[in-house]
């Protein structure tokens, strides 16, 4: 089971860095390319699509004529041409992203991005596949149970076994013929009875002993 879990976990991790390793080319403007007005609007092209790290921006254009500079967020509103980020210029320019969040492209043609020939590309965050459980995880949760019912008995749970109760004898004193205050379960009703009986007959017995006995040295 677990060569099955790790093999699965090293493909997801494989698949994961390929997709993020290798990314797709899209063409800005499609076949119109990077121009003022093209068939289908800059933020509507932008807005279908989604972008994700290590994909790439293809931008068609006539070199010598036109270029594509990558700027920030102000220098987009304001199509401001002289404070460029990154500058593309050789007519047939490739942009990789390399990141994600919002990227600006303007033209240099400031009269031409003054009338819409600019776009913002939003690249998503890289999703990371969700981890596989591991077998270590679950390890001590299933052992514990069996550590547990695998463990003998407590010695102080078992009941404690009754000892047989010696039979009173006439030598013994009264407290040490006096039996004890719990009976095996297993005795009749009668013997609490018969024993006070024969405790009874004991202590007599003794009494007259020794009251016997000091009469003889006595004489």
């Amino acid at each position: 089971m677990a060569p099955q879990m790790y093999t699965c976990l090293f493909l997801v991790l494989f698949a994961s860095f390929t997709c993020s390793s290798y990314g797709y080319q899209f063409s800005v403007g499609g076949r119109d390319g990077w121009v003022l007005n093209p068939s289908e609007s800059y933020s509507h092209w932008a807005q279908r699509l989604r972008f994700q790290v290590n994909d790439t921006l293809l931008f068609k254009y006539k070199k010598g004529v036109d270029s594509v500079l990558e700027v920030n967020k102000d220098d987009f509103d304001n199509c401001n041409t002289s404070n460029p980020k990154v500058k593309l210029e050789d007519g047939n320019s490739i942009f990789k992203f390399d990141r994600s969040g919002p990227f600006y492209f303007i033209t240099a043609n400031k009269a031409n991005c003054d009338k819409g020939q600019k776009i913002i590309i939003v690249v998503l965050a890289v999703r990371t596949p969700p981890h596989a459980p591991t077998p270590t995880a679950h390890a001590p949760a299933s052992s514990s149970p069996l550590k547990g019912s695998s463990l003998p008995p407590s010695p102080a749970a078992k009941p404690p076994v009754n000892a047989p109760t010696p039979a009173p004898t006439p030598g013994n004193t009264p407290e040490d013929s006096h039996p004890p205050s719990r009976s095996p379960p297993h005795h009749s009703f009668a013997a609490p009875a018969f024993t006070s009986s024969v405790v009874l007959v004991s202590t007599v017995s003794l009494v007259l002993s020794v009251a016997l006995g000091g009469v003889i040295v006595s004489s």
